[in-house]
């Protein structure tokens, strides 16, 4: 008898761990991904089977627990399950780069997004081009300034909108009459409004719309009518009060219509060309009202979800559905369209190119049809879920996000710039130093980035104009009889905008007289000290590659600040000191004209690389100042980026708060010493 005791210990382990995997399956079908996870994890810890792996990276996915997400996602890609078969689903890489991306390693994120467009046939965007975009949308001059409102709650609120006097939105912060959703085990979603708030007035508490449009189940995204009489909206499946499930138990999203006559609801009527199979949601009318667009994940579609629309007749009846085409659509999930006033078509995707999650895009209305969609980039777009984004007039606007990895919350924005790509016109001018006349036959060059795009020999009168594209570029200009000049101009939304770039002239070397004193003649000491920095540089670069080497050594022959200098066996760019306000972070005026000159030199020489490391003094806490000499790190490395349009990826930054004084002197600095402990270092890491 003893012996057969293990056997039935492990009948016995064998029938409990099925039944938790059964009990986790139940959860899962159901939608509840939370408790699935949890039972899930437990299975797993014993288990280490590929399917609990795959459910459990699903659920984590599901509930944006990011950590967790990652950390199943790494050991199912990495093949760390019991099985000897390795292979896993495609969409656990696309699940991979998300998350990575929302963590902010994009590095290692784009790896997945690559290997997942390879496995479905679809070329994939290039690493180093796809990290220089994203860069591009994180750095990016802003075109938005974005803010919370004041009636978001602890809940999720997204879909805001103004209407008249009001604003009108989604939430579930405590509706559909205390029933919970098993995805998120909070209320479902209903509809809110609240009044606009007026200057000097509290903000007022939202209520409910209406009881006649709020059912027991979802009320989400949704757009009116000019007049406001007819809301589109979408809801949840149900007739008469019930749920409708699919062939798979799922309980679909519908469009529904409702018209409002002497001030009152009616009740909603599903639209005719919804399915049971599938899910209809976030209705979006055209201007004139005669399309409605939505996003819907019905068969044929080119992704998860893609972008629709149909033509609403004037009888009230409806066209057939037009797809929005791979322009718009890709192989993943396009949701959430506006259309502006001018035609424009916003949406949200996280399938085209993006910081994380969701982003939000624009697609340019242009002779009948949508352009190849624009990425609105930070302030608007974070790490993750940027959506529902909606123009109240010709500047401002909602949008909603869980950047800040809670709920959803509505954010109000201001256009500030121009989304559009456009061309401004540009004057240039080549002018003496202290003078201020035009340098004659001045040979003048303009690059953007590394492409020579105009070049000239002026004449007397030295100046010209060019129609450009918003950026930085470089002009170069030189002239018989002057040092040549270089300065990086950043070319605004604006026209007639003028950029002067001011040549030295070379000053004629007059012979020493005899009566010199000969001891003046034989001082030595700098060229015995350059003869020192010049070894210690030799030294350093003597295992270099060649083109290396001959990259410093162009620099040491520079006569253009900043120059380089040697300290601890590395090499720095000899910088001004870059000041920051106290506690503050922005770069000041007077630190950007230093900061240009760097640009300009990290422009003039593109395999260049460099650190930045900001540094404070000891007056504050430890962890004050090192948050502090971060951010200042972090801001500097902006400006070289945004301003000098030097790639990023060239600039790393470090902050050390006060570790790292160059006097140590405790307590006991003086401000001179304290003054020299603040500093920001530009070590050369690759040249």
């Amino acid at each position: 008898m003893p012996k057969r005791l293990p056997t039935i210990v492990l009948l016995l382990l064998l029938q409990i761990g099925f039944g938790q995997v059964k009990r986790a399956d139940r959860f899962f079908e159901s939608g509840d991904y939370i408790n699935a996870a949890a039972v899930y994890q437990t299975v797993w810890e014993r288990d280490k089977s590929k399917f609990v792996l795959e459910k459990l990276a699903e659920c984590y996915y599901n509930t944006y627990q990011y950590k967790e997400a990652i950390n199943a996602l790494s050991l199912l890609v990495n093949g760390r399950f019991k099985e000897a078969d390795k292979y896993y689903d495609n969409k656990y890489n696309f699940m991979h780069y998300q998350f990575l991306s929302a963590v902010g390693d994009y590095e290692k994120a784009i790896d997945y997004l690559v290997l997942f467009k390879n496995n479905r046939g679809i070329k994939p965007p290039r690493k180093e081009e796809a990290k220089d975009e994203v860069e591009t949308f994180r750095l990016k001059r802003a075109d938005y300034e974005v803010d919370k409102v004041g009636f978001n709650s602890e809940a999720a609120d997204f879909a805001a909108l103004l209407h008249r006097d009001t604003i009108y939105f989604s939430s579930d912060r405590g509706g559909a009459k205390g029933q919970k959703y098993n995805w998120t085990h909070r209320p479902f979603l209903d509809l809110y409004q609240v009044a606009v708030k007026k200057e000097k007035e509290g903000q007022q508490l939202p209520k409910s719309l209406s009881q006649t449009l709020n059912s027991r189940f979802h009320e989400g995204s949704f757009c009116f009518s000019e007049d406001g009489n007819t809301l589109y909206l979408s809801r949840s499946n149900i007739e008469e009060g019930k749920e409708v499930l699919d062939a798979d138990r799922n309980n679909n999203v519908q469009l529904y219509v409702a018209h409002k006559k002497n001030g009152k609801w009616g009740e909603p009527v599903k639209l005719p060309f919804n399915s049971d199979e599938y899910s209809f949601e976030h209705p979006a009318l055209s201007p004139d009202g005669k399309r409605l667009y939505f996003s819907s994940n019905i068969l044929g579609s080119v992704g998860s979800y893609d972008l629709y629309y149909v033509t609403v007749n004037d009888n009230g009846t409806y066209g057939t559905l037009k797809n929005l085409s791979y322009i718009i659509n890709t192989e993943n999930r396009e949701q959430f369209p506006y259309i502006s006033p001018e035609g424009h078509l916003f949406f949200a995707s996280n399938g085209h190119l993006g910081l994380g999650m969701l982003d939000i895009f624009v697609s340019e209305w242009v002779d009948g049809k949508f352009t190849k969609p624009i990425n609105l980039g930070a302030p608007i777009n974070s790490r993750y879920d940027d959506f529902s984004l909606r123009y109240n007039d010709a500047e401002t606007g909602f949008f909603a996000s869980n950047r800040e990895r809670a709920n959803d919350d509505i954010y109000e924005f201001t256009q500030i710039g121009e989304i559009f790509i456009r061309e401004y016109i540009n004057q240039f001018e080549v002018l003496e130093l202290g003078t201020d006349k035009y340098v004659p036959n001045a040979e003048v060059d303009l690059f953007l980035k590394d492409s020579l795009i105009y070049q000239n020999t002026l004449d007397t009168l030295a100046r010209f104009t060019n129609t450009l594209l918003p950026g930085s570029y470089r002009f170069t200009a030189k002239a018989a009889g002057y040092k040549d000049g270089i300065t990086v101009v950043e070319v605004v939304e604006r026209n007639n905008q003028k950029h002067l770039l001011y040549l030295s002239k070379i000053k004629e070397e007059r012979p020493l007289k005899d009566s010199v004193s000969p001891v003046a003649n034989e001082l030595k000491k700098p060229e015995v000290e350059r003869k020192s920095t010049r070894e210690q540089i030799d030294d350093i670069i003597k295992n270099k590659p060649e083109a290396s080497q001959a990259v410093i050594n162009q620099l040491l022959a520079d006569k253009d600040p900043p120059k380089i200098y040697v300290k601890d066996d590395k090499l720095y760019f000899d910088m001004p000191p870059i000041y920051f306000d106290f506690d503050r972070w922005e770069i000041r005026d007077d630190s950007k004209r230093i900061l240009d000159q760097l640009a300009a030199k990290l422009t003039k020489y593109p395999s260049i690389y460099i650190k930045i490391s900001s540094h404070t003094d000891n007056r504050g806490t430890d962890i004050y100042n090192q948050v502090l000499s971060e951010k200042r790190a972090e801001s500097t490395r902006n400006y070289l980026a945004l301003k000098g349009y030097v790639n990023a990826r060239r600039l790393s930054f470090k902050g050390y708060g006060e570790s790292v004084p160059l006097i140590k002197c405790d307590q006991n600095c003086k401000e001179e010493e304290h003054q020299l402990n603040r500093r920001s270092e530009f070590e050369i890491i690759k040249y």
